[in-house]
């Protein structure tokens, strides 16, 4: 119970940390992003347009303090304003409609290149030096080094262009009703998501597949697997319930941290098969300035961050007994 309450303060005071940067740096900024929305207008911007714009979007005259305490309260209240792209529309409703898209495609692809990321490493761990090792590892390595962009617009020429086996973008056909009770309908979304989630597994097998390499054949040589072995313990037995468990547990820190930047979507990837997650989002509010949407998706990457760290921080205690017993 102690360890769990010294972690979970630790992360409240690291998510108001963040909460605090998140308030101060778009305010460190030169100008404001009212002077920028209307930086372009065609119309006359008169100053009291201007000022009832930037109450209404919380950037108000006034001491700093007040400012940042009615933003955290905004936080509490999960009210993060308004977009300035797509007034009048809040950014609860903007994030809202893409973060379910990003958690499928990139939570997919994390959770997919982890587990046959760790497998092929495990394998190459166990018969390292052999054909498989020498192959496996190298080509990983190099399908890892190809930029995503590179990957995605192959596999969308290849596939899409022209073979014409997928579609070229979107999350789902055009024009057709997003009914989520209709089995048509995943179906259509699962065809659609199949060359952007294929393209962002595999750019991700070779970190989590070298990490997992590594760790087993760091532990390959510890003394109990030497006695697994010589106890005439079966191989399969060896690799899983011994070595491998071990050697799981850096990996749960890695997957935690994958799956927490997974919910900032997979830009190259979105941006390419233009689809609706919040990388683009976040490339929309970058090139409009749009502040408001920028500090609420920030927000909600570092609590997604800092809930699957706080998350493998659990699995790794409950995995090591060691650490059950205070690593004695």
């Amino acid at each position: 119970m102690g360890f769990f309450l010294r972690r979970l303060s630790f992360y409240f005071i690291a998510f108001l940390v963040a909460a605090t940067l998140n308030f101060i740096i778009p305010r460190a900024m030169p100008g404001d992003p009212v002077t920028m929305m209307f930086a372009n207008a065609t119309v006359q911007v008169t100053p009291e347009r201007i000022a009832a714009m930037s109450k209404l979007l919380g950037f108000v005259d006034g001491p700093l303090y007040e400012q940042y305490f009615t933003y955290l309260k905004s936080i509490l209240s999960w009210n993060l304003g308004i977009s300035i792209q797509t007034y009048p529309q809040t950014v609860n409703d903007m994030l809202g409609n893409a973060v379910g898209w990003s958690l499928f495609l990139a939570g997919t692809a994390v959770i997919l290149s982890f587990c046959i990321g760790s497998i092929l490493g495990i394998f190459a761990a166990w018969k390292r030096g052999s054909k498989y090792d020498a192959f496996i590892s190298p080509a990983m390595l190099v399908v890892q080094a190809v930029p995503a962009v590179v990957t995605a617009m192959i596999a969308l020429y290849t596939f899409s262009i022209s073979m014409r086996w997928f579609p070229t973008g979107y999350a789902y056909t055009p024009g057709v009703i997003a009914d989520w009770t209709s089995l048509e309908f995943y179906k259509n979304v699962a065809y659609h998501a199949v060359l952007p989630l294929v393209c962002a597994t595999i750019i991700q097998i070779g970190g989590f597949l070298i990490s997992m390499r590594n760790n087993m054949i760091n532990l390959l040589n510890e003394d109990y697997i030497t006695m697994a072995k010589g106890k005439g313990l079966s191989e399969n037995r060896v690799v899983f319930n011994y070595a491998a468990r071990n050697a799981m547990l850096p990996s749960v820190t890695a997957l935690s941290m994958a799956l927490g930047m997974a919910i900032g979507g997979q830009l190259i990837i979105e941006i390419i098969f233009n689809y609706p997650g919040l990388g683009t989002v976040l490339l929309n509010a970058i090139n409009g300035r749009d502040y408001q949407v920028l500090q609420g998706q920030l927000l909600i990457m570092t609590l997604f961050m800092l809930f699957f760290n706080f998350l493998a921080d659990l699995l790794i205690v409950a995995l090591d007994p060691r650490l059950r017993k205070g690593g004695k």
